[in-house]
């Protein structure tokens, strides 16, 4: 038993009981260490999945950090990751404000840039910016999101958030990206954040050796480029910010407008 359920149970026997959770869990702990109880763990059982031919799969999914700025307080931090299946490579982009589904469109176009070309497949989660809705085992994507990808013509697979099993690759990846790049890191500008992950891409995140294919990507991307799709030019994507206006969010998490809450 974990010291939640201890402390669930004693209250489900005594609904006056008056002991804090903190103190369960320190007297279960001591409990613990004095008669030699190991915690029963139960893990999920995985099974390896061979990796993709070259130039067949590309993983995408989003990350936040909160880094100290140089000018003092911190900072909310958004990037969005990408992973070629078989190789890898990595490309990633940051911005200081949530992004749009413009910016997610801007961003593969940077990535296919990156790569030299894009794979046949891409695999994401359920994201709002992407997905509007699964309907019968049919997905039904933002209009924007729909365009750009039948101009492009790659294959979709959406999966369920946190699914280890459809895409722990990039969430590795994005792992990752917060433990090594992102920590500790003090932000000036997002420009140069950007110009620091580039640099870092090059210098650790494509260039050491990866834990499980005991290879650098850098090197296997290399031959991974060959099998990629070719794309001839890249799309702009101009942002329009016209009807924007600018509000304060309250304490509370509301937002005032004409007398609305």
């Amino acid at each position: 038993m974990n010291a939640s359920q201890v402390y669930d149970w004693l209250l489900e026997r005594d609904s006056s009981f008056e002991v804090s959770e903190s103190t369960v869990r320190n007297y279960v702990r001591v409990l613990r260490e004095e008669y030699q109880i190991p915690k029963e763990t139960a893990p999920r059982s995985y099974e390896a999945v061979p990796d993709p031919p070259m130039g067949e799969q590309g993983q995408v999914d989003f990350g936040t950090t909160q880094n100290k700025k140089v000018s003092g307080g911190e900072i909310k931090l958004y990037f969005i990751a990408f992973v070629l299946s078989h190789s890898r490579y990595k490309y990633k982009r940051w911005l200081d404000r949530p992004f749009t589904t413009k910016d997610v469109i801007e961003a593969h176009e940077l990535a296919f840039q990156w790569y030299g070309g894009m794979p046949k497949e891409l695999v994401y989660d359920q994201d709002n910016l992407i997905v509007v809705s699964e309907n019968g085992g049919d997905l039904i994507l933002t209009e924007e999101f729909q365009t750009y990808r039948d101009k492009r013509g790659f294959n979709m697979r959406v999966c369920k958030k946190a699914d280890p099993e459809s895409k722990g690759k990039i969430e590795n990846v994005v792992g990752f990206v917060k433990s090594n790049f992102a920590k500790h890191r003090v932000f000036h500008t997002i420009d140069s954040f950007n110009d620091q992950g580039v640099s870092w891409l090059n210098r650790t995140g494509n260039a050491k050796v990866h834990n499980t294919t005991k290879k650098r990507p850098a090197e296997v991307f290399l031959v991974e480029k060959q099998h990629l799709k070719p794309v001839p030019n890249m799309i702009q994507v101009h942002q329009t910010y016209d009807n924007s206006i600018a509000r304060s969010v309250r304490k509370d998490n509301t937002v005032r407008y004409l007398a609305n809450r």
